[in-house]
């Protein structure tokens, strides 16, 4: 049974089903909550740091650079080392901070007021999200995680490849413009993000019914902040899409 499965691979089944052992202290859904909050308030503190430095007249790509290898270098440490979670998601915050702090300085820049409409949609996302879970609207059943699992990595794939054809100066046109197409590439992509929320809250509520260590609120938390970084980068691009077309 893929209790965990998800397009998420910071919290999978095989992850949270070996961290269980039965003994000693055991996760709680506050206590995830308040990591969660801990990361987060990391974050903004080095995105509003960042996003200073831009309009001081820093140049912003430093900070991507450093941010976008460093959080994935730590992300993909976290994945396979989860009881090193406590020690580095903080980590992964900082750095995420750098990158969408830069990032949203220059959105901010060329689109004036993006970045309060991409805020106040994506933590809407998240509490809509929540609801539909708690409310059990929409269940973590075993197709919904194939399904939803199929397409998160159909995606990754894709911008693999546009990554790719880039450096040999091929551009993908919707991905990155304000076509009618374009913009139904972004609307999808945002709602894959959003609906691997559903799956984020599933896994914390199975790993606390399963008696997951006390270490696993730290990588549940950074699991939950990878998706919601993921999720306000891609409505971040669609309303800058829709910006553009004005």
């Amino acid at each position: 049974m893929a209790l965990f499965d998800s397009g998420n691979p910071a919290l999978t089944e095989k992850a949270l089903q070996k961290s269980i052992t039965g003994s000693g202290d055991t996760m709680t859904f506050r206590g995830t909550l308040n990591k969660f909050g801990f990361l987060l308030f990391m974050l903004i503190g080095t995105a509003f740091y960042t996003w200073k430095a831009y309009f001081g007249g820093q140049e912003p790509g430093g900070y991507m650079i450093a941010g976008a290898i460093g959080g994935l270098v730590i992300a993909l440490v976290i994945a396979f080392k989860q009881t090193w979670a406590p020690y580095l998601a903080p980590a992964y915050a900082l750095f995420e901070g750098l990158l969408l702090g830069a990032l949203s300085a220059v959105m901010e820049h060329a689109y004036d007021g993006i970045v309060t409409q991409a805020v106040l949609l994506t933590f809407g996302t998240v509490i809509g999200m929540y609801l539909l879970y708690s409310l059990k609207v929409i269940q973590a059943t075993e197709r919904f995680r194939t399904i939803l699992l199929s397409a998160t990595m159909g995606i990754a794939f894709f911008y693999l490849i546009a990554f790719v054809l880039g450096f040999f100066g091929i551009r993908i046109p919707f991905i990155h413009e304000g076509s009618v197409w374009g913009i139904l590439f972004s609307l999808f992509v945002v709602c894959i993000a959003a609906l691997n929320l559903i799956l984020d809250f599933d896994r914390v509520e199975q790993g606390v019914a399963l008696g997951a260590p006390r270490h696993m609120e730290w990588y549940c938390a950074f699991g939950l902040l990878v998706t919601i970084v993921w999720l306000y980068i891609e409505i971040l691009r669609l309303l800058a899409k829709m910006s553009s077309r004005r």
